[in-house]
Formats: C-alpha cells, sequence, structure tokens
C-alpha cells in the first residue's frame, strides 16, 4: 500500500508467478451499448406514475458506453483487436444506437430485438451466449446507465461466464495474455492485474469519447447487424423485478439569508434540524 503524493492510496495486487509476458494474438472485443434517454433532456415522469416519458424524447448512446466504444477503438488502434463487435439490446430503434457505434470505429453490430423492458440479468445472460458464440477476448461495458443507475450487467455477465472484471475502470493497458487495470474505490486508485479473457466496465475518466466524422457515419451504413431475438439465445426476458411507482424528487426550497453567526445555527437547529 503506498500513495500517490496526491493523498491517494494506491493498492497493488501481483501478477501471479506463472503468468509469463507472451506476444498475445489480437482478440476481438465485444461492446454493449444501451440506447438512453439523451443526457441533455430533463427527463420527466409520467403522469400515471409508471415510468419516465420517452415518446417525442431525443434519445441516445448510454455516455459510459460510449467510453467502452472509444476505449475498444483505441485498442483496436494499438494492435490489441482484430475486431470490434457492439451489441445492444431492446427495441428496433436500438439499431441507430449501433450504427453510432460503427461511426466511432466498431465493426460489426448485433441487436438481440424485444420490447420486452430487459433488467441487468436478463441482459447479462444474453451477452454471455452472445459471447459464447463470439468468444471475445474482453468484453468492455460501461459501469452503469444513466436511465436506472443499476450498475449490475458487468458484474453479472462476469459472474455467468466466470471470467475476471476490473470494474470502474480509469485507465486499461493490455500486457500479454494479462491487462493491468486502475480503478476507481472509496478514497483512491486500486491497481488489478486480471488474466484474459476479461471483463471490464468503464469510469468517466478512462478516455473522452470522439466525435464521429461524417465519412465514418457513412461507411457504418454499409457495416452488417445481425438481428435476432432473446429465443434465439436461449433466455426469457420476463422482468423479474417490479417497478412499483416512479415520482420526481422533492423540489429544492428557496435559501434564506441571515445576519449572525447566531441566527445561522438557530435555523440550522430549529428549521433544517441537522444540528
Amino acid at each position: 500500500m503506498r500513495t500517490n503524493g496526491r493523498g491517494l492510496f494506491l493498492a497493488t495486487v501481483e501478477r501471479p508467478a506463472l503468468i509469463q509476458e507472451t506476444a498475445r494474438q489480437p482478440m476481438k472485443i465485444l461492446v454493449p451499448v444501451k440506447r438512453v434517454v439523451d443526457y441533455n433532456v430533463k427527463v420527466r415522469v409520467k403522469s400515471d406514475g409508471t415510468g419516465v416519458e420517452t415518446a417525442g424524447v431525443k434519445m441516445s448512446m448510454n455516455p459510459f458506453d460510449e467510453i467502452a466504444v472509444e476505449e475498444a477503438v483505441r485498442l483496436k488502434e494499438k494492435g490489441a483487436a482484430t475486431e470490434i463487435i457492439a451489441v445492444s439490446l431492446g427495441v428496433a430503434a436500438c439499431q441507430e444506437t449501433i450504427r453510432t457505434a460503427l461511426a466511432m470505429g466498431a465493426d460489426r453490430g448485433i441487436l438481440v430485438e424485444s420490447d420486452v423492458d430487459l433488467q441487468p440479468l436478463a441482459v447479462a445472460k444474453m451477452l454471455k451466449a452472445i459471447a459464447e458464440k463470439e468468444q471475445p477476448g474482453l468484453i468492455i461495458l460501461g459501469k452503469q446507465a444513466i436511465d436506472d443507475d443499476m450498475s449490475a450487467t458487468g458484474q453479472m455477465l462476469a459472474a455467468l461466464l466466470g471470467w475476471s472484471q476490473g470494474t470502474f475502470a480509469s485507465k486499461v493497458t493490455i500486457e500479454g495474455d494479462s491487462m493491468t487495470v486502475i480503478r476507481e474505490v472509496d478514497g483512491g486508485l486500486e491497481t488489478v492485474v486480471l488474466n484474459l479473457p476479461a471483463i471490464i466496465t468503464t469510469d468517466l475518466r478512462l478516455n473522452e469519447p470522439r466525435y464521429a466524422s461524417l465519412p465514418n457515419i457513412m461507411k457504418a451504413r454499409k457495416k452488417p447487424i445481425d438481428t435476432m431475438k432473446p429465443a434465439d439465445l436461449g433466455v426469457d426476458p420476463t422482468p423479474r423485478l417490479t417497478v412499483v411507482k416512479v415520482e420526481e424528487p422533492a423540489k429544492r426550497q428557496a435559501g434564506k439569508k441571515v445576519g449572525s453567526v447566531a441566527e445561522l445555527v438557530e435555523k440550522l437547529r430549529n428549521e433544517a434540524k441537522v444540528i
């Protein structure tokens, strides 16, 4: 355990002696991408409280998944990967999200089309089936989706596949048959070494996603997207969780100016009741 000079503690997990530093053959990278309400849109709750309003609302790729696509493209540019496969699960319009990933540099896409509200466990099971078919050496996911903030799919997928995992990654380096991941934890950074194949979930500080150029957007239209159903993967997508009610958070009250420290303490004690 050591400090990096900025007050952050770094814990290093040493690589087992049995792992040799050998050149690894380039590999496939699987990148799941989710279609969510654009992060610039103010989310509105439906009048009946059953969810958030999505009709007529701008949708886009989950920002954490953009980081995952960018990292996969950078690894390919470094020669660590030969193919990037973007996968999306959901309604037919998810093809747009896949096309965005293709324009950023992914090579082909897979759409698992379903009108059912897909929850993390069902998504992880379908991704497991796709991984067993495609045999990627690495799967990179966003650490969470901004619509439900579950932050569970990557961990569930790692458990189902029995692969090593590095969550909340802020730096990734592939070294032979293993990879080093610097991950963000409470109070600092942790460095772990994983054997490939592995699962990585991306944090905000991993990279800055590129903008797709117009030529790449045009090329993305010609890249293939395979379409399938959950039944083709042997997965029942029936939701296991039920949303009881969705409601907006309470609005913040306007601030008040006080004339003295004594008045501030009195209001904190008797009105805000925080002391």
